[in-house]
């Protein structure tokens, strides 16, 4: 770890990190949550919640893909993503769901400003994110893609998504 310059899980809790939080909501892998945590490490997100049938640490499949994550990386449950979206409205967030939807916001135009505190709702791997939540977000931002397909695996759409908001995040965070 030395050598690859890798800080400790406790200097991790300790670090900077980008003002991000991740929702998982009705995650039924294991291993999508285990790699989601393990994403999150790697771009430093302030935390991940947890919801409704997402399982939750410690659990050897989210472990598997995890490696570790989900000890460095905090996180919390909560039954209901209303709840989690409603907690974060008034801490100040800009929720946004990433969801294929009318008026979504292609993720290469959605403007992440400095200062802002934001969220991003992940969905279940089939009906993807509730609508309930959807209506309450501040924005959706859709994934471009120009294949055939026009759905990703839940953990890469994280990837890309978080990688995004790390890239535009790390220019005024001080990492």
């Amino acid at each position: 770890m030395m050598e690859l310059h890798r800080i400790s899980c406790e200097q991790f809790k300790e670090a900077c990190k980008i003002p991000l939080v991740v929702i998982l909501d009705d995650i039924r892998s294991l291993n999508n949550v285990g790699s989601i945590f393990r994403t999150s490490d790697a771009f430093v997100v302030e935390c991940i919640i947890l919801c409704g049938i997402t399982a939750t640490p410690p659990h050897p499949d989210i472990h598997k893909t995890a490696l570790g994550a989900e000890d460095s990386v905090n996180w919390i449950y909560m039954e209901k993503v209303t709840d989690a979206i409603d907690m974060l409205h008034e801490r100040g967030y800009t929720v946004c769901s990433i969801e294929q939807v009318n008026g979504s916001i292609l993720l290469d135009d959605f403007n992440v400003e400095n200062g802002k505190k934001y969220a991003v709702i992940l969905g279940n791997e089939v009906k993807g994110v509730q609508q309930q939540a959807v209506d309450m977000s501040d924005y959706c931002i859709e994934i471009p893609q120009y294949g055939t397909k026009h759905s990703l695996n839940v953990s890469i759409s994280a990837g890309i998504v978080i990688w995004q908001f790390f890239n535009k995040m790390k220019l005024f965070t001080k990492l």
